[in-house]
């Protein structure tokens, strides 16, 4: 890695976290208001502290053994035909993923928790003052978030790439081995991202689901009434599950979307002006650069009277993020990446990767215009569910479950099509760099979608407090414009799963050594079902979980109020304790049994049916079974998420009044409380399983790509040239590695043609002469092709190392030809290839008075035209050794 460019990337991070530590500082020094505000923002303070402590002495249950595992698994090299690129060294990448995952969790609930009784002060000024204070908030957990995902993941690729893999190419087997342990980074964090997020969303449903059946159904008081025992812990599980959570989730995510890019860009070989790693790089730089894009939109974030549009305001700084990104990255595609690239026998271009790039900004935008149709106050969709509820509970549950089914149509032709772009303008790379686009302004969506939970505890705080109508006004307006915002983060996080799950899934498949997902094979349709299944009965376990919690819930509340004389009256203050106390012990038992389902599935699938079935190996099954989680998992998220929100929409629409059959219905009505029951059911969609579904899968795909070396298919025969006698069959190869007298390790099959290279160079009876030619196997051309591929770029770069460790060794690069018809044209192809060669070795540093190329074309055939064979031999290249 030649050049300091990636050295600039933790610097972003750093900037990142600075930026977080003076945001933080500066609503920590906002007026907190009178001493009943402070009082009950200290029970919700208090609360949400005592839940991540329960959850984080169950998560080091988990996480210590878990890593001990991946340092066993770890110290395995596999067999010289089998290697596994790993070291013990991933269980520590784990625990450092898992605790940044925890740590940015904790950044977002204690923000939340100052900020929002800051926030209801604020509001008792005026509404562009409360969104300031809230927003800024919001803005503290982003920065934090993608502060912390950016320094920890380019941080750790630098200090094991200088540990495992120090002055080797970007396609070495220690370069695979640093990037496979880096992936335990990404493992620890979505495992702990999953805890957080189904914990945190089992306790905030089980306490809106209980506050809301006793409060408001039964007792008919307001939402946040101090009265209500249960509303302590509903305002807790704002933090602990819309805060903490998400923050975990896109932690998780960010983290995974880059490192799928990296695990695809380290099988792609170039020349650059950054030794090769340009692939790598460019992610991470995209990361970086879209932190520093969302930092300076949120100066965007402003208004400027009670009038002015809080949407709109937000809508600003996220569009303002989305483009400073889009045009950053052109700059750094044009700069760092060389002007063709290869993965897997595709070839694009730079520009191609840029537009790639482009496809994962607009899916993101699109997903989010599309989620915010179908949630938003006012829109046709959650106007459906409003008119619905004039006829009853019922018929308001079949409208929102209409309007969440449908509202999966869109977004998956929007995800196909931006697959569909994406792989057209840059093959796989494409498709995940376009997810890493669509992520790069992760802080500025996490700021947006933070700011929501913080307004809504902002209006609790003010509903127990008593405070002025106004400021309940206001705080009402951030907070149904926060709903919104809440659906939109939920859909951007499903979309960008989508497509990085399908980047990691294509990751897995190039580590197991399998070239497609046969469907016709039983085994595999089976996986292919039971992925499918899986979303469902994760789902069912979350929504079961919040049901058993809230019933737990209700009887509490339902006692308190019987058996404490005088809540009703002001006269005695509730047991808020006790109801923290459910919510706490409910989700911390319940997230277990769907966590451990994505952790353990993909390990019993790899290893269970490993040699089980002749002909299909496990990794098969485990592709199908991953493509199965994906598009239900996907399908599941959109659909719930979505729901939920409209639910919950249709619920608040009757605030300032609804039209149902010429008649206006508000709060208290017989179609609010109808709209309550809906909202009691798309809680948990929205807030639990829904937005569960796009961690499930990316954990998934990342569990099965660290076991992927371990349950690889290999290869039992290999094809290796000889310089003169064509090909052998070798069934049981030996890869070597051999250290250069230039410090450079080259590894190579024993035998091999490099091999050979050596040995005639070292061999001090080998004359150097026109005799003598090595006929490399994989530096070979497409028909009628003179562009260097990937692995052929791999063979130029070893004949570049081998140059540089015997410096006074010349060779000459031969080109050959197949027959197409023309003899003129097959001898300009032919020197065309030899001639790319050259100039690729003289740009890896190679003088060029050291060189000389020809081209044969069909004068001097390495085999016979007449075969398809022997017309692939011809379009290799082969090098004489000239001068030693």
């Amino acid at each position: 890695m030649d050049s300091m460019i990636v050295y600039l990337v933790p610097v972003f991070g750093i900037i990142g976290l600075l930026y977080t530590a003076w945001r933080f500082s500066w609503v920590s020094n906002q007026p907190t208001g009178d001493a009943n505000m402070q009082k009950l923002s200290g029970y919700i303070a208090d609360g949400a502290i005592a839940f991540l402590k329960a959850e984080w002495k169950i998560l080091a249950y988990f996480a210590i053994p878990t890593a001990i595992l991946l340092a066993w698994l770890g110290s395995s090299e596999g067999t010289p035909e089998s290697p596994i690129h790993s070291s013990p060294i991933i269980a520590v990448a784990f625990l450092i993923g898992a605790v940044f995952s925890a740590t940015a969790g904790y950044i977002g609930m204690k923000i939340a928790t100052k900020a929002n009784v800051r926030t209801a002060q604020a509001a008792r000024t005026s509404l562009a003052k409360a969104l300031q204070v809230s927003f800024t908030g919001g803005s503290v957990m982003g920065m934090g978030v993608a502060g912390l995902a950016v320094l920890g993941l380019s941080g750790l690729f630098i200090i094991f790439y200088n540990y495992f893999a120090k002055g080797e190419l970007l396609t070495s087997d220690n370069m695979k081995k640093a990037i496979e342990v880096l992936a335990g980074f990404s493992l620890g964090a979505e495992s702990i991202a999953l805890f957080a997020r189904v914990g945190g969303g089992i306790y905030t449903k089980a306490a809106d689901v209980g506050a809301d059946l006793v409060g408001k159904v039964e007792a008919g008081i307001p939402e946040d009434d101090v009265r209500n025992p249960a509303t302590i812990a509903d305002n807790v599980g704002d933090n602990v599950g819309d805060v903490a959570g998400m923050g975990a989730d896109l932690f998780g995510s960010y983290v995974a979307t880059i490192l799928a890019t990296m695990v695809l860009g380290q099988e792609i070989n170039v020349v650059d002006g950054f030794g090769g790693f340009s692939p790598v790089i460019l992610p991470m730089m995209i990361a970086g650069v879209g932190l520093l894009a969302s930092l300076v939109s949120t100066f965007f974030v402003r208004i400027s009277s009670e009038e002015s549009s809080v949407q709109n305001a937000l809508n600003l700084g996220n569009w303002a993020s989305i483009i400073i990104t889009l045009v950053a990255s052109y700059f750094l595609v044009t700069m760092i990446l060389p002007e063709n690239l290869n993965l897997r026998g595709n070839e694009f271009t730079a520009m191609g990767v840029f537009w790639a790039i482009v496809v994962g900004l607009v899916v993101g935008a699109l997903m989010s215009i599309i989620t915010e149709y179908y949630t938003a106050m006012g829109k046709p969709p959650v106007l459906s569910i409003v008119q619905k509820s004039g006829t009853g509970h019922a018929t308001n549950i079949i409208g929102g479950l209409a309007v969440g089914m449908e509202s999966t149509v869109l977004p998956i032709i929007v995800l196909a099509a931006g697959i569909i772009f994406s792989y057209s303008f840059a093959g796989l790379y494409g498709v995940s760099i376009a997810a890493a686009g669509m992520m790069a302004t992760t802080a500025m969506q996490l700021a947006i979608d933070a700011f929501g939970p913080i307004a809504d505890n902002a209006g609790g705080i003010a509903e127990m407090s008593q405070l002025p109508p106004e400021v309940r006004e206001r705080t009402d307006n951030l907070d149904a414009v926060g709903n919104t915002t809440a659906a939109t983060g939920k859909g951007f996080a499903i979309a960008s799963a989508a497509l990085t799950s399908l980047a990691l899934f294509a990751a897995f498949v190039g580590i197991a050594g399998i070239d497609a997902i046969d469907i016709y094979k039983a085994p595999v349709l089976a996986g292919l079902f039971v992925g499918g299944m899986i979303p469902f009965i994760f789902s069912a376990l979350c929504i079961s979980a919040v049901g058993k919690a809230a019933m737990e819930m209700v009887n509490e509340v339902r006692r308190q109020f019987r058996e404490i004389p005088g809540i009703m009256e002001y006269k005695a203050e509730p047991e808020y304790e006790k109801c923290v106390a459910i919510s706490t012990q409910a989700s911390i038992k319940q997230m277990i049994l769907p966590g451990a389902i994505a952790l353990i599935v993909p390990v019993l699938v790899g290893f269970g049916f490993k040699g089980v079935f002749e002909g299909t190996s496990s990794a098969e099954i485990l592709g199908g079974l991953l493509a199965g989680v994906t598009v239900s998992g996907v399908l599941m998220g959109i659909f719930q998420s979505n729901a939920g929100g409209a639910w919950d929409n249709a619920k608040k629409s009757f605030e300032k009044g609804v039209l149902i059959d010429g008649q206006t219905y508000y709060k208290k009505s017989e179609p609010h409380k109808a709209s309550v029951t809906g909202d009691t059911v798309g809680d948990p969609f929205k807030d639990t399983s829904g937005p569960s579904m796009n961690i499930l899968i990316k954990l998934m795909s990342i569990v099965s790509l660290v076991i992927a070396p371990y349950i690889a298919v290999k290869s039992t025969t290999i094809t290796i040239n000889e310089p003169s006698s064509g090909i052998i069959e070798s069934s049981l190869p030996v890869s070597i590695n051999k250290q250069l007298s230039s410090g450079v390790t080259l590894n190579f099959v024993e035998g091999g043609i490099e091999d050979q290279l050596i040995k005639f160079i070292e061999d001090p009876s080998q004359e150097a002469g026109k005799e003598n030619w090595f006929n490399f196997k994989d530096l070979n051309f497409a028909s009628g092709s003179a562009t260097i591929d990937s692995t052929s770029m791999n063979e130029v770069q070893n004949i570049a190392e081998i140059l540089k460790a015997y410096p006074i060794v010349n060779i000459k690069v031969g080109g050959y030809t197949d027959s197409e018809g023309d003899d003129a044209k097959n001898l300009k192809l032919s020197g065309d290839r030899a001639g790319a060669v050259k100039s690729s070795l003289v740009g890896l540093g190679i003088a060029d008075a050291r060189l000389e190329s020809e081209g044969y074309g069909e004068q001097h055939p390495v085999a016979s035209n007449d075969t398809e064979e022997g017309r692939a031999q011809n379009r290799r290249i082969a090098v004489s050794v000239r001068k030693k």
